[in-house]
């Protein structure tokens, strides 16, 4: 069999960085132009602060919701409207004379209700409370947006990345492809190896089409939070520099403040005031009532005062009832409380301790596994020079360096993205 010199082979199979030989743009050109004619990198600050700034109706509803609570808890503060009450009384219906008769009457009558006890305190403290939630559902909700963009942002970047890669050894294998017609063309090479490499080549190209589909699917995702930019912008190979997280000890002390928390102590603290409102039920309401009775010709007018008084004689299907449906509620909500904080911790203590291990799985990569793989890959290569191993061994020991590099792409941004998870539970001041 024909063996290819060491220099030349070793040109065909570089994959330096910024390799790009004629063929290479040509290939770049014909698989995928939407990524190499967009001109603007997207940085994930910029994708952040672009998801932020969007009148997003998801950020928005828990504002309008808050003060329509707060609208609403100044509304049911209030006394009811006073009533206002006209009557004819004892009018005569032979001549409907108004001065016939001494019984005869105008009366004109006013009236106000007070609820029981400190009923309108505590409904507005309630209104309160649920709109003091709805700004913590608020605050949540602008971490998971903050959350959901850096997770897109970084699986596109990861795509990038691995196109760029995929790109580099399909040039390699179609300029190896090229010698091998070339030598087959003077009858010193068979076709097996031609069609074995052709094969490789059209599952990188398989490849190349997969990236593009799911980078297409991110996009139109990522266009939810920042509109058309995701779709005119391109994505920076390199990984971009994210808050360190803080201690474990740390953070677990400050899970009471996350959102998500505080936004259940507000729903608790309703729960505590629906409590009140039905204790307040045993207390009684009272209405004052005043009234103006006008007589004709010379007879004297009068006038009334009264009062009027709930009696809750009769509590144990009624108020009983109420105050331990209120009760039940108000301990279902620390309960729901209670299951936040604890998934909460869970999902941190399970998503540091698979950050850590990431760290150390791509530190092994780093130091390790991808050295190996060129290694591999060389000493392939000088096998393959002096005879004793195949073309289509070379072609696998290019491939498992490709896959070794993939992967590592692939670990540091699951690492990332662990990290994003991890500040979305923490938070950060610098958002």
């Amino acid at each position: 069999m024909f063996k290819l010199s060491a220099t030349s082979i070793a040109i065909i199979l570089a994959t330096v960085p910024n390799y790009a030989s004629p063929n290479a743009l040509q290939s770049e050109k014909v698989y995928g132009q939407e990524w190499s004619q967009v001109k603007t990198l997207l940085t994930i600050e910029e994708a952040v602060r672009l998801a932020l700034a969007s009148d997003d109706p998801y950020l928005n509803e828990p504002k309008e919701m808050a003060s329509s609570f707060e609208a609403s808890g100044i509304a049911e503060a209030q006394l009811q409207d006073p009533k206002v009450s006209m009557n004819i009384a004892n009018l005569p219906l032979d001549s409907f004379s108004y001065t016939q008769e001494p019984m005869t009457q105008l009366q004109l009558g006013v009236s106000q209700s007070f609820p029981k006890g400190d009923t309108l305190k505590l409904r507005r403290g309630k209104r309160q409370a649920q709109a003091q939630s709805e700004r913590y559902r608020q605050e949540l909700r602008v971490r998971e947006v903050i959350l959901d963009t850096r997770l897109i942002w970084l699986d596109l970047n990861y795509l990038a990345g691995a196109r760029s890669k995929v790109l580099q050894s399909r040039q390699a294998i179609s300029e190896l492809i090229e010698v091998i017609q070339a030598i087959f063309a003077t009858g010193r090479q068979t076709s097996q190896d031609i069609l074995r490499a052709e094969l490789e080549l059209s599952l990188l190209d398989d490849r190349l089409v997969e990236i593009d589909r799911k980078a297409s699917i991110l996009k139109a995702k990522l266009a939810r939070r920042i509109g058309d930019r995701a779709f005119t912008s391109r994505m920076p190979i390199s990984l971009p520099g994210l808050k360190f997280p803080n201690a474990v000890d740390l953070v677990l002390n400050m899970l009471e403040t996350h959102p998500a928390i505080k936004m259940e102590t507000a729903k608790l603290d309703a729960s505590d005031k629906d409590v009140g409102l039905a204790g307040e039920l045993y207390k009684p309401g009272w209405a004052v009532k005043a009234g103006f009775g006008a007589r004709g010709g010379d007879r004297p007018d009068f006038a009334s005062v009264g009062v009027t008084m709930d009696v809750p004689l009769f509590t144990a299907k009624r108020q009983d009832k109420r105050l331990q449906a209120a009760q039940k509620s108000r301990q279902a909500s620390r309960l729901s409380r209670d299951i936040v904080l604890l998934d909460l911790r869970k999902n941190f203590l399970a998503t540091r301790a698979d950050w850590e291990q990431l760290e150390k799985r791509v530190s092994l990569y780093e130091s390790v596994v991808l050295e190996r793989a060129k290694d591999t890959s060389e000493a392939t290569l000088s096998s393959y020079q002096s005879g004793v191993s195949d073309f289509p061994e070379l072609v696998r020991a290019r491939l498992a360096e490709l896959d070794t590099e993939l992967k590592l792409l692939r670990l540091k941004s699951d690492r990332m993205m662990a990290q994003a998870q991890l500040l979305f539970i923490e938070g950060e001041n610098n958002a």
